[in-house]
């Protein structure tokens, strides 16, 4: 299906949906007049409008003017919305579910039988084009829809198929993820204030850091221990650092962290 021909519609307009259309327009997948975003008010459409997209108060409008769907509400809302918009789903919809903790099965029950149903999983990076996002394909999204999914997601970051039970623990590594990154970042300044550098220098360079070490291990592939190993000298001040971070039990803590993080959103599925 060529861009030009694809009509994207967003039920809920909140940040996780601006930033994924955001990505979609600034690498060209869309026109934004190809795009329509609906809301219950008007507070967070406005900066769709100044984007060039359509905007509307109305659910099933989406599901008539739009081929491609993004459920982007919060997921104890869903369940209605999916109510509301039902009648109006057809075969020709692809539909793809942000909602956390709703799964493929819930959405099949709820949506006509044979709908194209997708289940994605971003993360808050999506809102600059550098997030890390998986999907998971219901029983009658086949590989074309999968393909397209793909494709104009990846003008938002990583976008990656996997079987619906690794979403949860993405949730875990990723999700959940970039909120321990922040606060490995704010300790990181946070060190460096403490022996004297001023802390906005201290924080712009505690995130090109991290930024730096990410595009290592993404551009080269390598492990990230071998990596870590390669910045180690004899006797120098890395080991002598990593000595303490080992001693703090960091990399059990993180482990223990995903692992928490995981079960939760295990649980959230099941309620």
């Amino acid at each position: 299906m060529e861009a030009v021909e694809l009509r994207v519609g967003f039920v809920g307009a909140g940040r996780m949906a601006g930033g994924l259309a955001r990505g979609l327009l600034r690498a060209g997948k869309v026109p934004a007049s190809n795009v329509l975003a609906s809301a219950p008010s008007d507070k967070n459409l406005d900066a769709w409008q100044e984007s060039g997209c359509r905007t509307t108060h109305c659910n099933l409008e989406v599901l008539q003017e739009s081929t491609l769907v993004f459920l982007a509400t919060k997921p104890h809302i869903l369940p209605g919305v999916l109510q509301e918009i039902r009648p109006a789903v057809g075969p020709h919809h692809i539909i793809v579910s942000l909602a956390a903790g709703v799964t493929l099965q819930t959405l099949q029950r709820l949506l006509p039988a044979g709908t194209k149903v997708l289940r994605l999983m971003p993360n808050l990076p999506c809102v600059v084009q550098a997030g890390a996002m998986v999907f998971a394909r219901g029983s009658s999204a086949g590989d074309r829809e999968a393909a397209l999914l793909k494709s104009l997601l990846s003008s938002c970051g990583l976008c990656e198929e996997v079987p619906e039970s690794y979403i949860n623990i993405h949730t875990g590594l990723s999700g959940s993820g970039v909120a321990y990154v922040y606060l490995f970042a704010e300790a990181l300044a946070e060190g460096a204030v403490k022996m004297g550098m001023p802390g906005g220098l201290a924080s712009r360079i505690a995130a090109q850091t991290l930024l730096g070490a990410a595009k290592i291990m993404l551009e080269t592939g390598e492990h990230p221990a071998k990596l870590r190993g390669d910045v180690c000298t004899p006797g120098g001040t890395t080991i002598h650092a990593l000595h303490q971070l080992e001693k703090g039990a960091l990399r059990a803590t993180v482990m223990n962290a995903v692992e928490a993080a995981t079960n939760r959103a295990r649980d959230m599925a099941e309620d």
